[in-house]
């Protein structure tokens, strides 16, 4: 239950920051999308659903890439 709880709470604050016309806003997506990555894991792992489980790796990659170009190479 709180797992699921923990998806959707990360999972659409995540999206609803991505399309955020404000970029100082939208950097943030990529934190609560990476927030959400471990519930995902876990979940779909318990549940036996191995073709999500591996999407979760491409999500998690998508993430990540978000988090480097928005807080590791940040431009001043």
């Amino acid at each position: 239950m709180i797992e699921q709880i923990a998806i959707g709470l990360f999972g659409v604050a995540a999206v609803f920051l991505s399309q955020d016309a404000r970029p100082r806003r939208r950097r943030f997506a990529c934190l609560f999308g990476l927030a959400s990555q471990p519930f995902w894991f876990y979940t779909t792992w318990k549940a036996g659903q191995y073709g999500i489980f591996a999407l979760c790796f491409l999500y998690l990659f998508s993430w990540l890439r978000g988090f480097v170009v928005h807080w590791v190479w940040r431009r001043a």
